[in-house]
């Protein structure tokens, strides 16, 4: 995951955009601003760490971008910058992408657009160095809906979702042919391989010492398990917090049937290896994103994508939909302009299309999203297994819940207690939200 979310090809076909282009009248005015001269030079395919601040020209643009990304933007930058005579400057950055874009815009010297991932906005919006996207309701029809509210807050859409992620259940068809309907048939399933010398561990699930709650939660949610209840806004009401509740102890239950000192499915030696336990074939499952696929593909081993499964007799297993965005900055000097690039060139399926070849993920466009789908059937499982999941909550009180609820985990995996746990866990996010009991 990236954050577990943060982790962060070109392709030169020309693509029609969908009709954003004729909405850009309602989005930017339908006219683009004048040039002004150049700003500095764009930097190098592995640039620097740090991007270079704001030009003084009120023409100009500045990207910040990882190094993928940046490749695979710099193609349109330069045809864009052509088409409005401008310079289109892409920076690629290797490290500390967030902290170093609040500063700098803190500063008026951050870029005019920044990517990110969508667990970003709590802190962007925070430091009130994020602006929202002005997309119209037929603008928003051609995106993924979950891919929209994953970069949405207290009504305004923010940022430009490029990407989707979810995780799935990899499983080796060789030791395990069949997709699993539930979390017990996976378990059954699990231990053969392991009794009959087939595999080493039974499921590549990274909880580790510290745990890790983004990968338990399609598990947490289908014995009944959430983080914060919905406002009927759509909004998160962290006065309603559900570690403690009755469903997070329904969870820790099952994660303790099922950890060290039950079946053994759940372990915290699993962590960051988990990865190379599934490609080196010493174990049948693997629950990851599609950040593995390259790995794994690599690997050349059988295998075949599907939903993690819930437990029998619960509700639905639902994963944390995370979303990679081009995000505007509040203040950009360029706005105009840098919405302009978002709709025409991120916007587009070629901009969508150009950014999966950079990075496999099921793009936010629909239209593009169909055309990978046609022809990478992991992808189109990717996308199947998202259905069903939620979008990871953008608050900042999400700060408060990764790693008491993921201790919380990791101790009851180890055999600990599931109902003191989860309560204690409960209270430890109480107190740093302020919010008391």
């Amino acid at each position: 995951m990236r954050h577990r979310i943060t982790r962060h090809r070109t392709i030169h076909r020309r693509t029609a955009a969908l009709g954003l282009l004729a909405l850009l009248v309602t989005a930017c005015g339908g006219t683009s601003p004048s040039a002004g001269p150049a700003s500095a030079g764009t930097a190098a395919a592995d640039g620097p760490t740090t991007a270079p601040p704001i030009g003084a020209a009120e023409g100009d643009l500045v990207i910040w971008a990882q190094t993928q990304q940046a490749a695979a933007l710099q193609p349109l930058a330069e045809r864009f910058g052509k088409e409005h005579g401008v310079k289109v400057t892409v920076a690629p950055q290797s490290v500390n992408t967030q902290q170093a874009y609040v500063t700098a815009t803190n500063a008026g010297k951050g870029p005019d657009l920044v990517v990110g991932a969508s667990d970003w906005l709590g802190n962007l919006v925070q430091n009130g160095t994020v602006a929202p996207v002005p997309l119209t309701a037929q603008q928003k029809a051609l995106f993924q809906p979950a891919a929209l509210a994953a970069v949405a807050q207290d009504g305004q859409q923010y940022g430009l979702p490029y990407a989707t992620e979810t995780l799935v259940l990899f499983r080796n068809t060789e030791l395990a042919p069949a997709a699993p309907a539930t979390f017990e048939d996976l378990a059954t399933a699990a231990a053969e391989a392991v009794r009959s010398g087939k595999a080493e561990v039974p499921l590549a699930l990274p909880v580790g010492q510290q745990g890790n709650a983004y990968a338990l939660q399609p598990l947490f949610t289908s014995a009944g398990g959430y983080l914060f209840g919905a406002k009927p806004d759509g909004g998160w009401d962290t006065a309603d917090l559900g570690v403690g509740g009755p469903g997070s102890i329904a969870a820790g239950e099952l994660f303790k049937q099922h950890g060290e000192k039950g079946t053994g499915l759940l372990n915290r030696s699993v962590d960051t290896n988990a990865i190379s336990l599934f490609t080196g074939r010493k174990s049948p499952y693997l629950v990851a994103g599609p950040w593995a696929l390259g790995q794994v593909k690599q690997a050349g081993l059988p295998y075949a994508i599907s939903p993690v499964p819930g437990w029998a007799g619960k509700g639905p297993a639902r994963p944390f939909i995370g979303v990679q965005a081009f995000y505007l900055s509040a203040k950009t000097k360029n706005q105009p302009l840098a919405q302009e690039f978002l709709l025409r060139a991120i916007g587009s399926e070629e901009g969508q299309l150009a950014l999966y070849q950079a990075s496999p993920e099921p793009p936010a466009l629909s239209s593009a999203l169909a055309k990978v789908t046609a022809g990478d059937p992991d992808i189109g499982a990717f996308a199947a297994a998202g259905e069903a999941g939620q979008p990871l909550p953008t608050i900042p009180a999400m700060n408060a819940i990764w790693g008491p609820l993921g201790q919380a985990e990791a101790s009851i995996v180890a055999g600990a207690d599931p109902a003191e746990t989860m309560r204690q866990a409960g209270e430890a996010i109480r107190a740093a939200l302020g919010t008391g009991h």
